[in-house]
């Protein structure tokens, strides 16, 4: 067992994918800011295989999965990753809400001691809940008690995505998009897709490779109203899905990686878009650079995607 450095073995941030944990309902979106927090100002942490932190940890839903993904918060670079299936812990999630409204109800009109009884029954349920979460991550993450509780809060309000996201996944149809470190022109342009379809689609991004977070994508997606804060880049090696209606690949090496993953596609694009990384301006003419790849891909977006989402065929190959 790997004794834990207070100074070190800490998660500094914790992020979840916005492809698969979604809510617009604010209650839902209040208790998983809380949980976040929860977990953030108070932990102990560390993936097994001997790497030093602080950690970045990324959560999000693969089918009935809960995917732990442990990254180096200033490189982003992948230090560990593990799939926890949902379903050994369905009961005590069950039980969780559970206590956890009869426990609400108590504090509004029951006495002392029924408020101390369901407590204590609260505390129970979390304590064991955490033991099982710790005994699953065995070998893989280490993690104290404290740590395991708010993690088990943290899976608790966002589980009940698991089901949801596997009903929308078969009704909408998927696109990728692919650029070279999925850090800039790939999430931007799921994040348009996402924007301009709401519930009609299904918009992941990868890269050829890894990247790290440009803030100024932040930046000039925020002026329009879209968080780029949860995104964390990936690469197509840490896609679970290998089927997509349509592809749409940014960049002159992702054509080639794609047809090197052999996915099936409905249909696939290229769109020949900008690099603003390229330009060596000052701050504001760097922004532009990015203000124009957005104004280009919102424009390519509108346009193009609905006519080529109702064509593409789930087992075809049509190209544009």
């Amino acid at each position: 067992m790997r004794i834990l450095d207070p100074d070190s073995d800490k998660l500094v941030t914790v992020t979840l994918d916005p492809e698969t944990i979604i809510s617009i309902d604010p209650d839902e979106v209040h208790e998983r800011r809380i949980a976040v927090y929860d977990l953030v100002d108070e932990n102990a942490f560390a993936p097994t295989n001997g790497a030093s932190g602080p950690f970045a940890l990324h959560l999000s839903i693969q089918g009935n999965h809960l995917v732990l993904d442990v990254r180096n918060p200033e490189t982003n670079e992948p230090i560990a990753a593990h799939f926890l299936s949902l379903t050994p812990m369905r009961h005590m999630i069950r039980d969780y809400f559970r206590i956890r409204d009869s426990y609400y109800d108590a504090i509004k009109s029951a006495q002392p001691m029924q408020i101390e009884a369901v407590d204590m029954g609260r505390r129970g349920l979390h304590n064991d809940a955490a033991e099982m979460l710790r005994e699953r991550l065995k070998g893989k993450l280490e993690m104290d008690l404290n740590t395991a509780r708010r993690l088990f809060t943290l899976i608790c309000a966002v589980q009940p995505y698991a089901d949801r996201s596997i009903s929308i996944a078969h009704k909408q149809p998927s696109v990728l998009f692919v650029c070279s470190m999925n850090s800039v022109r790939s999430p931007m342009a799921a994040a348009l897709a996402r924007k301009y379809f709401p519930s009609e689609l299904i918009a992941r991004s990868a890269g050829v490779r890894s990247g790290q977070v440009d803030r100024f994508v932040h930046d000039v997606m925020e002026e329009i109203g879209i968080d780029m804060s949860v995104h964390t880049p990936h690469t197509m090696d840490e896609l679970v899905a290998t089927s997509f209606d349509l592809i749409v690949t940014l960049s002159e090496e992702a054509p080639a990686a794609v047809d090197a993953k052999d996915y099936e596609a409905g249909a696939r694009l290229h769109w020949d878009v900008a690099d603003p990384t390229l330009e060596e301006g000052n701050r504001e003419q760097r922004l532009d650079a990015y203000r124009a790849l957005r104004e280009d891909l919102s424009k390519r977006i509108k346009a193009e995607l609905p006519a080529i989402l109702t064509d593409a065929q789930p087992n075809g190959s049509q190209t544009h």
